[in-house]
């Protein structure tokens, strides 16, 4: 359960780091890359909450096993793994709806969004997960076998 769990929680890191090195500069003039980058945002999403889901999982959270993006959200909010309520459903908003997109100005609110709240954001889960799952880890040793 922990190796499959850490391997989620490794994709979405990896997935991140990706995200991370977006230049938001070049993205204000290069329509393929700005598409890139919101493309790989919503990779980064999906990535987040399914690492999210599991660990709740290893917590013993029974609701996490089956739920929408949303109900996951909404635990881990309720649970503390998540600080900021409203980042996140905004996340998930946007990730919804990115594929509609066809303004400038509103794909210029999501690129700016990505880059000053959903990116710190992500960095923040993925360190909780990480803290969340060594405790796990030092508190049973068996639990990630």
């Amino acid at each position: 359960m922990g190796s499959f769990c850490m391997k989620k929680l490794d994709n979405f890191a990896n997935c991140l780091n990706v995200l991370k090195k977006a230049d938001f500069e070049f993205a204000d003039n290069d329509e393929i890359y700005r598409t890139g980058v919101i493309g790989q945002f919503n990779l980064t999403f999906e990535l987040a909450w399914k690492a999210l889901q599991e660990v709740l999982r290893i917590y013993g959270a029974e609701e996490a096993g089956t739920g929408s993006p949303r109900e996951i959200l909404q635990l881990g909010y309720r649970l503390g793994f998540l600080e900021d309520s409203v980042v996140w459903l905004t996340m998930l908003k946007k990730r919804n709806s990115s594929a509609h997109i066809y303004d400038e100005d509103r794909i210029d609110e999501l690129l700016l969004l990505i880059r000053d709240s959903f990116i710190p954001a992500f960095f923040v889960l993925e360190k909780t997960l990480r803290e969340k799952l060594a405790q796990a880890e030092a508190s049973d040793p068996d639990a990630l076998k």
